[in-house]
């Protein structure tokens, strides 16, 4: 993974966006192939075991419907959550990579030698 080292940090540069970009657009990819798993999964189920998807549950309803209308829309919900959520961390994680001061080339840093 790309990181950034403060002398590359800056938030205009190339590089800096690159990175960034880059891992929205796996953050996005991943959120994206889990919602297609979640979207495919039904039709797929009831594909490859349709007597299990046929059992009857509470008040009739078919394992199918059970799962698409108490399981899908939470899993849509779960995705999104996690999506905001790293989109969050990765945007002040960047930001905080982008706000760390720079020493100009040829200070020099000390620090004291009595351990203060």
């Amino acid at each position: 993974m790309n990181r950034l080292s403060p002398s590359t940090a800056d938030a205009q540069s190339e590089d800096f966006l690159r990175v960034l970009m880059r891992r929205q657009l796996r953050l996005s990819v991943i959120c994206a192939l889990a919602f297609l798993g979640v979207l495919l999964g039904l039709p797929l189920a009831n594909y490859l075991w349709p007597e299990q998807m046929a059992t009857r549950l509470f008040g009739g309803f078919t394992l199918t419907w059970f799962l698409l209308g108490i399981g899908f829309f939470p899993a849509v919900w779960a995705i999104s959550y996690f999506f905001i959520r790293h989109s969050l961390a990765l945007e002040m994680e960047m930001t905080a990579a982008a706000e760390v001061p720079e020493t100009p080339p040829g200070a020099r840093v000390t620090a004291p030698l009595d351990g203060n």
